[in-house]
């Protein structure tokens, strides 16, 4: 009786590790299809994106090309990273699309939100499902330092 115990309570530990880093790993993988475009931009279009509409989730505006990038029309960007109307913001354009991705901390800090997002739903597990408190605490301020940067840079 005591043995299957002992190897129940392996199996759940090992079930809510692997929950966890299922969770680590998606948060990682949704944010590195915009992240790669920040971190990797050497070779992609730079410019600098002037917003003038914004409607719905979208802005819209003029992009002017950086010396070696090509012009585009009616390039959009993420309204959440589009700060106000007016506002000049350096881009990257995402190739072969219209869709514009903002650089610098703030479109890195960004791109990396739904890791940090995932982290916090992370430490929630380790904390709970595995037992281990300081891993828990350590994640989840890692999360959140990394919520709040990118608050604070957009």
């Amino acid at each position: 009786m005591k043995r299957s115990r002992g190897i129940l309570l392996y199996a759940c530990r090992a079930a809510m590790g692997c929950v966890a880093v299922l969770i680590v790993v998606a948060g990682f993988w949704s944010s590195w299809g915009t992240a790669q475009h920040v971190l990797l931009a050497k070779g992609r279009d730079h410019g600098t994106l002037t917003v003038v509409s914004c409607a719905g989730d979208l802005c819209s505006g003029p992009f002017v090309p950086s010396a070696g990038s090509a012009a585009h029309r009616g390039l959009v960007i993420d309204r959440s990273t589009a700060a106000e109307k007016g506002e000049r913001l350096p881009v990257v354009v995402r190739p072969g699309s219209d869709e514009a991705i903002r650089t610098g901390w703030a479109g890195a800090l960004h791109a990396w939100v739904p890791l940090g997002g995932a982290l916090l739903l992370a430490a929630l597990v380790i904390g709970g499902g595995l037992r281990l408190a300081r891993t828990a605490w350590v994640v989840g301020a890692a999360g959140a330092g990394l919520l709040i940067a990118a608050f604070v840079a957009l």
